[in-house]
């Protein structure tokens, strides 16, 4: 080898190792959603939880709907334990669209108040005297997205979240068209990646996540968008109900063990299944047609491979929708532990 090629060849080491001394590592933190009514952790859930190092729980607090023509509260969340004082509470907030429809900035300020006073009032339940940031929940469109935004901005200018974090989550739609939908006023979005499909289209695929679907949304405009983005993760199932080929609504109480029973059900296709009996138990009829969807740990990982290609923050929350123990159970830690370090 030649003085020059030698020179060459540590010049060129030399840099390879200097480039990979100034990679930083994207620091990573794992957390759960909480999406039930009641809070109540059993052992399994905790045990997760604990597991997985989370830090912080993001609760749904309530859902604000309209009722009878008032915008009014719906299911809040009630505490039968406190959360333990070494976990950080989010609140979260769910706003229907149909909140945001027709209301003038008055009726907005007025919504603004509301929310930030029963939150406070929620988080005093919960066993918290305090939280570090306020999580909007809504799938805003662009017909309601200037009164969303301006709830935004009225929620984050309220004294009681002086020097607090406000973040919203942000639909795949929404960051696919960032021209149309806009960019929420708010420190942080939270992406919300499942329910991408058409849910009540008669068909085989799937809702919740598809690689493919994922993909048509996800690209350089992540990495493009112009503030911290954190993640949201599926681990749910559902059996969604077709009756003559048409929409019929999700049969919250059926699992896979009673769709694998022969005698109640055929099995037309992987994930299709066909009632063979009336089960009044469950609102289901003869001829029914069931489509499962889940979510295997590879889906996980596939899906966490090409989010994170495009993320730019240095710091990012990988969320876990919802934290429930029959959920859970299809989960070994392992997964989720290594689902999250592919983002790091």
């Amino acid at each position: 080898m030649t003085k020059f090629n030698i020179r060459v060849y540590l010049v060129t080491a030399l840099t390879l190792i200097t480039l990979a001394s100034c990679h930083k590592k994207r620091t990573v933190q794992t957390s759960f959603y909480f999406w039930k009514t009641v809070y109540n952790i059993s052992s399994t859930e905790q045990q997760y939880f604990d597991t997985l190092h989370c830090k912080k729980m993001y609760v749904r607090m309530m859902d604000v709907d309209v009722v009878d023509g008032n915008t009014i509260p719906v299911s809040p969340v009630t505490f039968k334990t406190p959360l333990p004082d070494s976990v950080q509470i989010v609140p979260v907030v769910f706003v229907v669209n149909e909140v945001l429809k027709n209301r003038t900035h008055k009726q907005l300020d007025d919504l603004a108040g509301k929310i930030v006073y029963y939150v406070a009032g929620k988080i005093k339940q919960s066993g918290k005297t305090s939280f570090n940031e306020l999580q909007i929940d809504c799938d805003w469109t662009q017909t309601t997205r200037d009164n969303y935004f301006y709830l935004l901005n009225c929620i984050k200018a309220n004294n009681q979240l002086k020097n607090k974090y406000l973040s919203a989550t942000l639909r795949l739609h929404q960051l696919k068209n960032q021209k149309g939908s806009g960019i929420p006023p708010v420190n942080r979005v939270m992406l919300m990646c499942y329910n991408m499909g058409n849910l009540r289209k008669y068909g085989s695929q799937n809702s919740i996540l598809e690689q493919s679907e994922l993909e048509k949304y996800i690209g350089h405009n992540l990495s493009k968008y112009p503030m911290p983005v954190d993640v949201g993760l599926p681990l749910f199932s559902w059996a969604v109900v077709f009756r003559e080929k048409q929409y019929a609504g999700i049969a919250k109480r059926l699992n896979l063990a009673l769709l694998s029973d022969n005698k109640l059900f055929h099995q037309n296709e992987p994930h299709l299944y066909t009632l063979q009996q009336n089960l009044p138990d469950y609102g289901l009829k003869r001829a029914d047609e069931i489509r499962w969807e889940t979510i295997s740990g590879d889906q996980l990982q596939h899906a966490a491979q090409h989010i994170q290609k495009y993320l730019k923050s240095d710091t990012v929350n990988i969320i876990y929708f919802h934290l429930d123990e029959q959920s859970l159970k299809h989960y070994p830690y392992e997964t989720l532990e290594e689902t999250a370090a592919l983002f790091r």
